[in-house]
């Protein structure tokens, strides 16, 4: 009788084990994007930070791989062209690109308080990306909302010097109050100046 109670244990305890493996929400990972969207799973988590006149600025994002696609990202039939609000890119992958900055910047003419707000890219003209800074927080990568915006900024377009694998954004300080953020992937670099106030 005890030798039964035992093996009934153990495969109690092997059923429990494997069902909290399996995935939730009817197979989906779990922190998956919403129902119908894409999950980047190869896209870790980076950041981009700096400090420009005693001031903390960082950019969070998630960074994907061009993975042997080159020449297929920004192109009109390219991945971003998939996603839902396309021209207008989260410059990145999974959650929203997120801009913090611990006083008032100015990027391009844009004035920007203190805070955080949401980074998308209008990429609607190859030659000419926008920058868009919106005052929404905490969303999806994908979900854009332009009522939102808290103004755009036309962006400096250069070709790396050689092919960008990892999506990357940088916040370098030139001198004094000036800096400069960058966007590179693929075949691609674009900037906007920063001031901090």
């Amino acid at each position: 009788m005890m030798k039964r109670l035992i093996i009934v244990a153990a495969v109690l305890c092997t059923t429990v084990v494997v069902a909290a493996q399996q995935p939730a929400m009817g197979g989906m990972p779990m922190g998956a994007p919403p129902a119908g969207q894409h999950h980047e799973t190869l896209s870790p988590k980076a950041q981009a930070a700096a400090t420009i006149n005693g001031k903390a600025i960082t950019i969070d994002y998630s960074s994907p791989r061009v993975k042997g696609r080159e020449g297929k990202i920004f192109t009109k039939d390219g991945l971003i062209s998939h996603d839902k609000d396309y021209p207008f890119w989260r410059a990145g992958a999974n959650d929203a690109t997120t801009l913090k900055t611990a006083a008032p910047i100015m990027i391009g003419n844009l004035m920007i308080p203190a805070g955080t707000y949401t980074l998308f890219v209008d990429i609607s003209d190859p030659a000419n990306w926008t920058l868009v800074v919106s005052k929404a927080v905490g969303e999806w990568g994908l979900d854009y909302d332009k009522t939102k915006d808290l103004g755009r900024v036309k962006m400096k377009m250069a070709k790396p010097g050689a092919m960008v694998e990892n999506l990357t954004w940088t916040i370098a300080g030139t001198h004094g109050m000036d800096g400069t953020i960058t966007l590179a992937w693929e075949n691609v670099s674009a900037s906007v100046p920063l001031m901090v106030h």
